[in-house]
């Protein structure tokens, strides 16, 4: 991990890196529908998982969009993944920003749920489902913040971004809601 932006009163982090590194109690998966494995982040979860996660994920029947379901983390170093399913951009007219933000608290009640104390996410539908990264950004925080406003249990969240402008859209659209 490298380039680190914090905030939250520094239970909040940005850093880019590699989502498939981070040793905390459950990483996001920005997964499809089927839960059974696609490109970017997805794939490279199960890759790192090993083939256990994808046999897990056959028993769940799949995730709607703006919704999240949990598995084992396997060969990962977190203990968990958390699998959430976020909305293709149509042009911001189809109730995207709804279900994107549904994304992160359906991920933090399964974190509450089930007693996980740190959480790393991706930036959840910027890849292959053309989310506007800033526009994605923005909501990712703000959800992020009501979800470690309302869980004091959760003890830090860290954003991993994969690349640098999406780092960078993170860290200005933290910058941007500073006090």
């Amino acid at each position: 991990m490298s380039e680190t932006h914090s905030g939250c009163g520094g239970r909040l982090q940005i850093v880019r890196g590699d989502i498939t590194e981070c040793a905390v109690d459950a990483i996001v998966n920005a997964a499809n529908t089927s839960l059974l494995g696609g490109a970017g982040v997805d794939g490279a979860i199960h890759d790192a998982a090993g083939p256990e996660l994808l046999d897990e994920c056959r028993t769940l029947g799949g995730c709607p969009t703006g919704s999240a379901r949990i598995t084992r983390g396997y060969a990962l170093p977190a203990r968990h993944v958390i699998h959430t399913v976020g909305p293709i951009w149509y042009g911001g007219t189809n109730g995207e920003d709804e279900l994107l933000a549904s994304c992160y608290r359906s991920c933090f009640a399964l974190a509450e749920q089930h007693g996980l104390r740190t959480l790393a996410f991706p930036s959840i539908s910027t890849g292959a489902y053309r989310f506007p990264v800033q526009r994605a950004a923005r909501i990712a925080l703000n959800e992020i913040a009501q979800g470690l406003e309302r869980l004091q249990t959760i003890a830090s969240v860290i954003v991993v971004c994969f690349e640098g402008r999406v780092y960078d859209a993170y860290h200005d659209a933290l910058n941007a809601n500073a006090p």
